[in-house]
């Protein structure tokens, strides 16, 4: 998706997107409520594009601000970029299981082992990752609670006001954050974990028909892509 660079390769990949999402048959609130959390990161993106970029007809100056045709371009350009990311990486954790990516991103990393790679603690520190990521996002909205009831407002006042606001949930969230690991590597030593080497696999993968029509759409997509953006 970052090797997109105009409209048809972005229409493109839009419509490849869309079709994996038709065949995943995942609700379509399940893509919205992983946009959601991000929409503040992904509008203040989009207007830095937009008033630092240059380029084209310029619509509006003041200072080194200024609004031109190449920025409004790159601002759309770059909230679909963030969209489209978005909506793969939530076919890919609604549709695969975190274990399961751990294992292949480790299966896939095992020619590293020859230059000292430390793919085994590589692939569990992502599983980990990737196991917590509801614990914290629960944790964080419990501390949201806690601090409404103390009075905070987390949907009104200026954008200095808001940013303060996150403050009190992001200090206990870290604290949380770190217990939660220490508990965890306190679990793992007592249990004798030495790494996942000459470890055995309670889950062994297997190449399917599957894997093989999902790569050659990929590759179709990338081929698809760099011709787009050649012609």
């Amino acid at each position: 998706m970052f090797f997109a660079t105009n409209w048809q390769s972005y229409a493109f990949l839009g419509a490849a997107t869309l079709g994996t999402i038709i065949l995943t048959k995942v609700p379509l609130k399940f893509f919205w409520e992983g946009i959601r959390p991000l929409i503040f990161i992904i509008i203040l993106t989009v207007l830095l594009q937009i008033i630092f970029s240059a380029g084209g007809t310029t619509y509006w100056h003041w200072g080194i601000f200024s609004i031109t045709s190449g920025g409004l371009i790159n601002g759309i350009y770059v909230f679909l970029r963030f969209f489209l990311i978005i909506c793969m990486s939530t076919v890919l954790t609604l549709t695969t299981t975190p274990l399961l990516i751990a294992d292949a991103v480790e299966s896939l990393m095992k020619p590293l082992l020859k230059i000292k790679v430390p793919v085994y603690e590589i692939a569990l520190m992502l599983s980990i990752a990737l196991r917590f990521i509801p614990t914290l996002m629960d944790e964080t909205q419990k501390i949201m609670n806690a601090q409404r009831a103390r009075g905070v407002n987390f949907s009104s006042g200026s954008l200095l006001k808001r940013v303060k606001s996150i403050v009190p949930i992001l200090i206990p969230l870290f604290i949380s954050a770190f217990n939660r690991a220490e508990d965890l590597a306190t679990a793992m030593e007592s249990r004798g974990y030495r790494g996942g080497d000459n470890r055995s696999k309670f889950r062994i993968l297997k190449w399917r028909h599957a894997d093989t029509l999902a790569c050659m759409c990929m590759v179709a997509v990338t081929a698809g892509l760099f011709l787009l953006k050649i012609l």
